[in-house]
């Protein structure tokens, strides 16, 4: 049993030629999505186009349409890196997600932001709202910016301009397809008179960079903001010479040379010419919703590592040769009295049927006789009495699959500080000796349930980054990687933020 779990795991070996082939392909498809659109990797232009360093300060709102809820919060940004976080979450109703009309859905959002300025801010709400009768001017300062994390498709034509392309997570409302969701949701504000300005449309990979670069030690900006969660992609910094695609008369700030784009790395490699490849991930693919597409994702984010590793032990189960769960007690585990045995319905047999939170468990399991293993297996999968060599079994295909996940994000990673030489940079030198090495340093914010969770997943990450030609061991090394947390607030306010110094 254990050789053929071995050999299952060494199906996902992702080794070192493989990982350098993968960077090549990776930067190959960032340069053509740069040039025109309707590539693998979108790259799609933010307008976003300066970076926070932390002493940014103000009071900044923040809402968040992410699925089921919604979220509205005010930053404080206190200038030294630090913040403080309001915020108030409503479950969104479940006839306005199919409503007739947009003004249904974006009428009742507006009224929750008005809700959530009489709770937390009514001093400053009332005051405004008192001047307005009066006819005394509203002073630019007391209008909030706000930034608005919409987390649907959209073409987004400015930093507060986008257009939804389609609904997806359960919602269905026709009216607002093709219509600019920030005037959608203005329109509604300025109907209830609220001191509240959509000052940018926030995509959560841009948050993640935009709220590492404010929380991150030092002064050095961030490059890259990647998440590694449910589903993956990553929003970095690039040069606006490189964005060919970009018109040059466009509605933006050039003043910084610079511009965030959205990868949408997801889709990377679509085509399976570089990325790894089993019989589970094809299976995998084929049974999708959208099957052809987001190739780079279904190897990479927890929305797919589980049912990869139930494939992986299903086939094992149904192999009379590996004898993985087989009936009959173990010989070499005295802890096991009862006789191992699968459930007819279990879980194990049903797509979707394993979460991938079980990969983590597994792999962390050092438990004696993997007792943690075999009760996971019991509670989740319906398989009673498990061995001892079954758990281990199942630990080794479960590490194995993580592994190639935290590698696989290696490629993204790495071709990014790659492309855009960020290696390379001088260091200046008259730079002390303590900003010398501040000043050398790539930062990276990541966010999301893997990288936070998965054990050894960014040691992994580190692993692969040695093994790219370009980066090795001491580039690896100048590479700062840290969680950003709460993208989707922080990080819409610090750009609302950006946005109001463009609009001034």
């Amino acid at each position: 049993l254990a050789e053929a779990a071995a050999k299952v795991a060494a199906e996902f070996e992702y080794p070192a030629e493989e990982v350098r082939r993968g960077v090549k392909e990776f930067m190959r498809e960032m340069d053509e999505g740069l040039h025109k659109d309707g590539t693998s990797l979108s790259q799609i232009p933010t307008y976003v186009t300066s970076v926070p360093n932390g002493t940014e300060k103000g009071l900044y709102m923040a809402v968040d349409l992410g699925g089921t809820n919604f979220r509205v919060c005010s930053i404080q940004l206190h200038g030294n890196s630090t913040f403080t976080l309001t915020q108030s979450k409503v479950a969104i109703p479940r006839e306005l997600m199919t409503a007739k009309t947009a003004k249904e859905l974006f009428s009742f959002l507006a009224k929750q932001i008005e809700a959530f300025l009489q709770e937390h801010h009514n001093d400053h709400y009332q005051g405004v709202t008192r001047r307005k009768k009066e006819g005394a001017k509203v002073e630019e300062e007391d209008i909030f910016d706000m930034g608005f994390t919409f987390s649907f498709p959209v073409h987004q034509m400015a930093i507060n301009r986008g257009t939804l392309i389609r609904w997806t997570k359960g919602f269905d409302i026709d009216d607002a397809i093709g219509k600019d969701v920030c005037k959608l949701l203005q329109d509604e504000i300025d109907l209830l008179d609220l001191p509240v300005r959509v000052a940018a449309l926030v995509n959560d990979t841009v948050g993640t960079l935009m709220a590492r670069s404010y929380t991150s030690p030092g002064k050095t900006g961030t490059l890259l903001g990647a998440i590694f969660g449910t589903g993956t992609n990553g929003a970095y910094v690039e040069k606006l010479e490189k964005i060919i695609k970009l018109s040059p008369s466009g509605d933006y700030d050039k003043s910084t040379g610079e511009m965030i784009v959205n990868t949408e790395w997801g889709s990377f490699d679509n085509a399976v010419a570089v990325l790894p490849n089993t019989a589970y991930d094809e299976a995998l693919d084929a049974d999708s919703v959208n099957p052809g597409v987001q190739m780079f994702e279904k190897r990479v984010s927890g929305m797919f590592l589980g049912e990869v590793l139930r494939r992986a032990l299903a086939s094992m189960v149904a192999d009379p040769a590996v004898a993985l769960f087989a009936p009959g007690p173990s010989a070499a585990n005295p802890t096991v009295n009862s006789s191992t045995n699968v459930a007819r319905d279990s879980p194990l047999f049903r797509v979707w049927g394993l979460d991938s939170s079980f990969l983590s468990l597994a792999h962390a399991d050092s438990s004696p006789h993997c007792s943690v293993t075999r009760q996971a297996l019991d509670r989740e999968l319906g398989v009673s009495a498990a061995s001892e060599e079954d758990a281990r079994a199942v630990r080794a295909v479960a590490a194995a699959v993580g592994r190639r996940s935290a590698r696989l994000s290696a490629v993204a990673i790495g071709a990014i500080v790659l492309a855009t030489g960020a290696l390379e940079r001088p260091l200046p030198v008259e730079a002390e000796a303590g900003d010398q090495a501040e000043l050398g340093v790539v930062d990276i914010g990541v966010d999301g349930s893997l990288v936070e969770f998965y054990p050894h997943f960014e040691t992994y990450i580190r692993e692969a980054l040695r093994e790219i030609e370009g980066i090795g061991e001491e580039g690896e090394r100048r590479i700062r990687i840290g969680i950003a947390k709460d993208g989707s607030g922080v990080g819409a306010a610090l750009i609302a933020l950006v946005a109001g110094r463009m609009g001034a």
